[in-house]
């Protein structure tokens, strides 16, 4: 799982997420809701979290599980925590490779014929990273 830092970065950069099952999420919420709410880290499961998708957007259905009063949120208020196999997928056709350093990782993309590498010691940043170079260089 990513930081929420990139995560927020790749979400402004443009990266759209359409939840599914066992995805991750934190929220982001107006200032005057409590700061704990978005630490909290949530998983979107048919027991717990339900996506609903109505015509006026997507919506994420808590069903009483939480230690605190919230009974949906809106999608654009929920900050997506990617896993490394869905940025490895994301990447697509641009991934290259990766590599284990001494005190890294390293994910190879290949944008326009330009080998592009990111190095993190966490695999899954250092993919986001890539990702968000793609997103970025591709707009």
């Amino acid at each position: 799982m990513i930081s929420r830092d990139l995560a927020l970065q790749l979400r402004d950069a443009g990266l759209v997420w359409h939840p599914l099952s066992g995805d991750r999420f934190q929220l982001d919420l107006p200032s005057n809701v409590e700061a704990e709410a978005e630490a909290d880290t949530f998983t979107v499961s048919e027991m717990t979290i339900e996506t609903h998708r109505h015509e006026t957007g997507t919506i994420l259905g808590f069903n009483g599980t939480t230690e605190w009063a919230l009974d949906s949120v809106a999608i654009g208020d929920a900050i997506w925590l990617p896993r490394e196999d869905q940025l490895r997928e994301l990447l697509r056709a641009t991934f290259r490779g990766l590599r284990r350093l001494p005190d890294a990782f390293e994910v190879e993309i290949e944008v326009g014929g330009e080998a592009l590498a990111f190095e993190h010691p966490e695999a899954a940043e250092a993919y986001g990273l890539a990702l968000l170079a793609l997103i970025e260089r591709t707009r």
